[in-house]
């Protein structure tokens, strides 16, 4: 007589289970989950130089999928790909805020400085300088304009421009007069002298050499050996956060650099930029704008997208698939092995996908991969909390995630997302306007968002078009509503602020 099976704690089960981490740049099994999207596609392809996206749809995922692939990919033979930031601690590019504010145009120069710098510097340590005239010249060249460096660290080489610019607007005495150019490489005066602690710097003459003639060198000297190099520019949106009077200027001096950077074959900018941040750049205009818009490309996920990113990651666990015995299942039915049919049993309410999809949703209707991920995860931690309390065996008839452990799951989502986007990335003057709705009602009119933020006329028409640009409020007919992704931790609680007969109907939610 067969004994019967012993029995599976489903706390157990629900500890196979990995999901990664939601948050790209902590992801160890990023390489494995990744979905080679059409974004991707763009940009391996060389359709695309710019790649925009909300938080958390996968911009530094891309980038960090082609800073691991990109030797293996057959379109990219002879290509190199070099980081142009350093991916962890402080922004490299912060140093500017502690200079003296400079013009676009000088921020332009100090771009151009910093890529011819950085990619010269790096071939010059594959190759050498005797390798022919041209190496010859172009380390002569760094070293004469104090660029040359030995480390070709991102942090090394943008210090040594930091340095140069600190010491130009800080001069002891000098013979002649010093402006930075904005069109040539920061010129070094004749025997200037320089406040310095531990030395009195003498620096001596140099001729000031024309970013154009100085790239085109380097242009050279790439195609000499067969390279094209990529340098790849994320973390833009923390570079110079906090301060908006050298963000704008410093970023759009970047976008200007691309531009005059198209002209040579063997030097090409990959940027990764937020859509947001990129609306502030191009403000009320900017000149070229259709030509990188037409190298730009939107990241971009539908529902079907997002199933399929989390059902990838859920089969990626082997031993959990085989307790469920769930080999080779489709999506949908996969999900709903896990997930129960509905978060809320009545029967007009929504299906749980379409519950969850309400939910990470922004005021822009953005579903990011980051928030999906994230609520799966705290919904894997509120059950295996509510199963120790609790313990349950395993059930194949069962879904593992209980409504309850769901719903937790969104009110801790909630007040992360609050906190480590909403806040967090607002700025000084509309994180205070968002705190005006703690404990409100979800829906507002004109006259309720006027008493909410104390605002009236062209201000509270600023404050509600800066609240919708950033997702908080989703604009309707009439009105204006906080999403659910926000309202759990701000504790704003369903309904209108505003009397018209009855509050919003909860199926409508």
């Amino acid at each position: 007589m067969a004994t019967a099976p012993e029995p599976f704690p489903t706390k157990d089960v629900l500890r196979m289970l990995e999901l990664g981490n939601s948050v790209a740049e902590f992801d160890e099994s990023l390489e494995q989950y990744f979905v080679e999207n059409e974004a991707f596609h763009a940009l391996v392809t060389g359709k695309a130089d710019v790649i925009a996206g909300d938080k958390g749809t996968g911009k530094t995922a891309v980038y960090r999928i082609l800073q691991k692939r990109y030797s293996a990919i057959r379109q990219l033979d002879g290509v190199e790909v070099i980081p142009g930031f350093n991916p962890t601690g402080n922004p490299i590019f912060q140093k500017l805020v502690q200079q003296q504010p400079l013009t676009e145009g000088q921020y332009a120069g100090v771009w151009k400085a910093y890529f011819l710098s950085l990619v010269g510097n790096w071939i010059l340590e594959i190759v050498g300088s005797t390798h022919s005239p041209s190496f010859l010249q172009l380390e002569r060249m760094l070293l004469e304009t104090g660029l040359r460096s030995k480390d070709d660290r991102p942090e090394t080489v943008f210090s040594k421009i930091t340095n140069t610019i600190q010491r130009v607007f800080e001069p002891r005495s000098a013979e002649i007069e010093f402006t930075l150019s904005e069109s040539g490489i920061p010129i070094i005066t004749p025997r200037v002298t320089f406040d310095n602690p531990n030395k009195q710097e003498q620096l001596q003459l140099q001729q000031e050499v024309p970013h154009e003639r100085a790239l085109r060198l380097l242009n050279d000297c790439l195609g000499e050996v067969g390279y094209s190099v990529w340098v790849a520019m994320d973390r833009l949106d923390e570079a110079f956060d906090g301060f908006p009077a050298i963000e704008v200027p410093a970023l759009r001096a970047l976008l200007r650099t691309y531009l005059d950077l198209l002209e040579f074959d063997r030097i090409k900018l990959k940027l990764f930029v937020r859509r947001d941040l990129f609306r502030k750049i191009i403000g009320d205009g900017f000149v070229n704008l259709t030509h990188i818009n037409a190298r730009k490309m939107e990241i971009v996920w539908d529902e079907a997208d997002l199933l399929n990113l989390l059902s990838r990651r859920i089969r990626d666990n082997k031993q959990f698939i085989d307790a469920l015995k769930v080999e080779g299942w489709p999506d949908e039915k996969l999900f709903y092995r896990l997930f129960p049919e509905k978060v809320d049993q009545a029967e007009r309410k929504p299906t749980t996908w379409k519950w969850i999809m309400s939910r990470i949703r922004d005021g822009n209707d953005v579903k990011p991969p980051r928030n999906l991920i994230g609520l799966a995860n705290l919904a894997r931690e509120e059950q295996i909390r509510s199963d120790s309390r609790t313990p349950r065996n395993l059930d194949q008839q069962v879904p593992l995630f209980s409504s309850d452990a769901i719903r937790g799951a969104h009110d801790r989502l909630s007040e992360q997302r609050v906190e480590d986007t909403l806040l967090a990335e607002a700025g000084a003057e509309v994180a205070p306007l968002i705190n005006r709705f703690r404990n409100a009602k979800a829906e507002h009119n004109l006259d309720t968002l006027r008493n909410t933020l104390r605002l009236d006329g062209d201000a509270l028409q600023s404050a509600i078009r800066q609240l919708v640009q950033i997702g908080f409020l989703e604009a309707l007919r009439a009105s204006w509503k906080v999403p659910m992704l926000y309202r759990d931790g701000l504790g704003v609680t369903q309904g209108k602020a505003f009397a018209v007969g009855q509050d919003v109907d909860a199926e409508s939610e």
